[in-house]
C-alpha cells in the first residue's frame, strides 16, 4: 500500500468467540480474513489494521486520509499481485456497520477496515469503523 507506506505480510485472521472478525495481534501487523475472500478472487477481501495502540501509530493510521484512486497491491500465493484501485472511504458507528456491504460483493473487491472516531473509555474501543472501498484494476 504504498500511500500509506506499508509493505508487510498479512496474517491470516478468523472470527473471535462473539462472532466479530480478529484483529491482527500487533498495531504495525495487516490481517486477511482468511474464511473469505481472497484478495483478486471474486467477492469482497477483507483486510484489517489497527489505527493505533498504546505505543503510538497503528498501521492503518491514516486509512481515513486514503484519497480516491490510490492504488493497492496484494501480492498473493501464486505469485502474482492482485491490483486494486479505491473509490471511496466511509466511517459508521461500529454498531451500524453495513456488515453485508463491507463483507461481500459481486466482482472482485478489497475492503481495508479499522478503527476511528472517538474513544470509548468504558468499552476501551473506538465507536467508528472505517472502511476503505477499493475494485480490482489489474492482475500483473
Amino acid at each position: 500500500m504504498p500511500w500509506l507506506d506499508v509493505d508487510i505480510a498479512l496474517d491470516e485472521l478468523g472470527l473471535d468467540k462473539d462472532g466479530t472478525l480478529e484483529v491482527p495481534e500487533s498495531a504495525q501487523d495487516v490481517g486477511w480474513f482468511s474464511a473469505g475472500t481472497a484478495p483478486g478472487g471474486t467477492g469482497a477481501a477483507v483486510l484489517t489494521g489497527h489505527v493505533d495502540s498504546a505505543k503510538g501509530p497503528g498501521v492503518f493510521y491514516h486509512l481515513s486520509l486514503l484519497p480516491e484512486g490510490a492504488q493497492v497491491f496484494v501480492d498473493r500465493a501464486d505469485g502474482s499481485t492482485a491490483v486494486f484501485e479505491v473509490d471511496r472511504v466511509a466511517a459508521y458507528r461500529k454498531d451500524k456497520l453495513p456488515t453485508a456491504e463491507v463483507y461481500s460483493s459481486p466482482g472482485s473487491s478489497l475492503r481495508l477496515v479499522t478503527c476511528g472516531g472517538d474513544w470509548d473509555d468504558k468499552a476501551e474501543s473506538y465507536r467508528d469503523n472505517v472502511v476503505a472501498y477499493a475494485e480490482l484494476v489489474d492482475i500483473q
